[in-house]
Order: C-alpha cells, then sequence, then structure tokens
C-alpha cells in the first residue's frame, strides 16, 4: 500500500505530487494545498511528505508506504516533518514564530525538513506576516506546505509564493470504495455513509462506523418537516445545538480520559493519593487545554451539523428543479417530495442562505451558537 492510496478520485494530484517528488533539485520549497472540506488536503500533504523524504531509491518508486520514513510520517512521529493544527480557534504568533524557527533547522535523517500547516485559514494577519519572510527566502532544504480551503483563505503575499495544489471533493462511489477497501465496511452502509456524508472521506468513516452518529445525522435532516411556527423554532435551534453538543462530547470524552492516563503515566504519579503541586500544575494544564480543544470541537460539530441540516434543502431544490441529480438523503424521497410541493426555489434557496449565514456567524464570531441557531430557525419556519 502505497502513501497515495486514501487519495481517492484525486488522479491529477496525484500525478503533480509524484512528479515533483522524483526531483530532488529544482522543487518548489512552499505549496499551497486549497480543497473543500472532506477532499483530502491534509492527507494530500502528508502523502506528499512522504514521498519527498522517501528512502527509495528509485525515484519512481518514492512514496512506498514501506520504508521507515515513510511510516514514521504517516504516522507523524518523523523528526524532519513537523505537522500543525490547532484545537483552538486561531493558530497564535508564538506558535507561528516556533514555527520559523524549526524551519531554520537543517533535516537530521531525511532529505528534507518539512513543515505541514494544516489549518492555514485560522491565522490571522499578523500571525501570516510572520510566517511570510521565511517562506520569501527559505532555509535549504526546507519545505512548507499549507492547507487551507480555498486560496482565498491565504494572504495574497503567501500564495503568489507557493506552488498552487486544488483538490476536489471525490466522487461517493470513490469514497465507499475506500471504506469498503481499507475499513472493512459492508458494501451497501458504505454507499450510504459516502452519500450522506456528501463525499467528506472522514465524516463518511465516522458514519460507517457509529450507528449513533448516522441516527443523529437523520433527526437533524428530519427537523424541517415539523417546523411551524416559533415555538417550533426555538426549540429546533436547542435540538441542533444539542445534537452537535452531543456529537462533539462522544469523540473527545474519550480521548481526554487517554490523555490524562497519559500524562499521569509519564509524570510517574502514585496512583492514588493526593498529587503533588508540581504534577496538579500539569494536569491543570492539560485540563484547560482540553476545554478550550472542546469548545472548538463544538463550534466544528455543529458546523457539520447545519451541513446535514443544509443537505435537506439541497434536495428540496433538486426536486424543485427537476432532479437533475442524485439525492443526497434518499432515504426521504416521499417527504422531500411533499415538502418541495409546498414552497418555490426562491424560498429554498433563501432558507439555504440562512443556514450558511449562521455557519459563518458561529465559525467567524464570538456570537452565542443557541443564539444563531435560533435566529437561523425562524428563517426556515415552513408556511
Amino acid at each position: 500500500m502505497s502513501v497515495w492510496d486514501d487519495l481517492q478520485g484525486q488522479a491529477p494530484v496525484v500525478a503533480q505530487l509524484k512528479q515533483a517528488a522524483q526531483g530532488d533539485t529544482g522543487l518548489t520549497h512552499a505549496w499551497l494545498f486549497t480543497g473543500p472540506p472532506g477532499s483530502g488536503r491534509s492527507n494530500a500533504a502528508k502523502a506528499f511528505a512522504a514521498a519527498l523524504n522517501c528512502e527509495q531509491d528509485d525515484v519512481s518508486l518514492r512514496g512506498c508506504g514501506q520504508c521507515a520514513a515513510c511510516h514514521t510520517i504517516l504516522g507523524e512521529t518523523h523528526s524532519d516533518v513537523t505537522f500543525v493544527r490547532t484545537e483552538k480557534v486561531t493558530i497564535t504568533i508564538d506558535e507561528a514564530r516556533e514555527l520559523v524557527s524549526k524551519a531554520g533547522d537543517r533535516p537530521a535523517t531525511g532529505r528534507w525538513r518539512i513543515i505541514v500547516v494544516e489549518d492555514a485559514d485560522r491565522m490571522a494577519e499578523r500571525t501570516t506576516n510572520v510566517l511570510l519572510k521565511a517562506i520569501e527566502e527559505p532555509t535549504p532544504r526546507t519545505i512548507w506546505m499549507l492547507c487551507a480551503p480555498s486560496p482565498a483563505d491565504v494572504l495574497v503575499t503567501i500564495r503568489s509564493r507557493c506552488r498552487p495544489v486544488s483538490l476536489r471533493l471525490p466522487p461517493a462511489s470513490d469514497v465507499a470504495d475506500l471504506l469498503v477497501r481499507r475499513d472493512g465496511v459492508e458494501r451497501q452502509l458504505a454507499d450510504r455513509a459516502a452519500r450522506a456524508a456528501q463525499s467528506h472521506i472522514g465524516i463518511a468513516r465516522r458514519l460507517a462506523r457509529d450507528a449513533d452518529a448516522r441516527q443523529r445525522r437523520m433527526d437533524t435532516v428530519r427537523i424541517p418537516l415539523g417546523l411551524r411556527g416559533v415555538t417550533a423554532a426555538v426549540m429546533m435551534a436547542e435540538k441542533l445545538v444539542k445534537i452537535a453538543t452531543e456529537e462533539a462530547n462522544s469523540s473527545n470524552d474519550e480521548r481526554d480520559a487517554a490523555e490524562k492516563i497519559a500524562l499521569l503515566a509519564s509524570l510517574g504519579a502514585p496512583e492514588s493519593g493526593t498529587l503533588p503541586p508540581s504534577m496538579r500544575s500539569q494536569v491543570k494544564q492539560l485540563e484547560d487545554d482540553q476545554k478550550r480543544r472542546a469548545k472548538r470541537s463544538i463550534t466544528d460539530s455543529l458546523d457539520r451539523t447545519l451541513t446535514d441540516l443544509l443537505s435537506f434543502y439541497r434536495d428540496v431544490l433538486i426536486i424543485q428543479l427537476g432532479n437533475a441529480v442524485e439525492l443526497v438523503n434518499v432515504e426521504l424521497k416521499s417527504e422531500l417530495e411533499e415538502y418541495a410541493g409546498h414552497s418555490t426555489p426562491e424560498t429554498t434557496l433563501a432558507r439555504m442562505d440562512a443556514i450558511n449565514k449562521a455557519r459563518v456567524r458561529i465559525t467567524t464570531t464570538n456570537v452565542a451558537p443557541l443564539l444563531a441557531v435560533e435566529s437561523m430557525a425562524t428563517s426556515l419556519i415552513q408556511q
């Protein structure tokens, strides 16, 4: 299995990156990977990093996925490859300065020192400017890889110095093939999960593996069917926020507990009794970090929940315009057709716009999520 196998439906991108990995001279020092959520832009950057430092002497085989370098880079433990992602709202300026300092080091074991910034769109302008000089005047044998949803999410001064790599969402059939081949998911369930996730590979895997996640999504999609009056809208808002919170907590609780156990073990903490003050401070720091992460994960989960809700109106619009493409929520086809008959395409578009505005407010401002969703919900009331 090579490092490229997870890049479903991205043949042009794979060809571009393979060709670049086969040459050690004249390689572009900065790359910008863009694509919608679920397109696999961070996976593409990771695969490219593995191919660049692959131990194969035959350049045509780089990215083999079998050598020690490929294994450690894919596992994010290679000493010369740094992965940066934030579990807070933004990447801080201090974190950016640390990256610039690290980028100045020569590679220890591989051909290249590589910095992969998975959340380049989560940097404020002054933070991005810290990286500018390092990208303008790169250290020899250092490569920057920035990932963002679109080129517009990165300052023009940065993106003008990067070689672009544009990814698209793979077809749902390709995502289903990946779930069957790599995760052993039954074919019918894989097809359903890939379609419901709208080709987002990570979400499709979660839906395929977790029956509770599938039920939470279906509860979300069915909400508009009973939306009558302001009271129902307020209740809908509360339910959506609750669904998003439960979704986030279901993935955070186990991870938080595992992190705390690992920290206590590394500190040599006693199995019972009161912790020494020095250990308590480190545990407190971990708990504070986990709380910040929980806030970010709830925001991200609510955004995904609203995306699921958006798929309902997307299907309604498809029906109103003549069923030109396949529905996402095929299981609700009869309910969708009945709903579509009681409104117009213009009304449906206005409702979709209200959902997207709520998503922007929740992810880019400090508005209370419940208030933003309540405001949105009143725009969705069916007359």
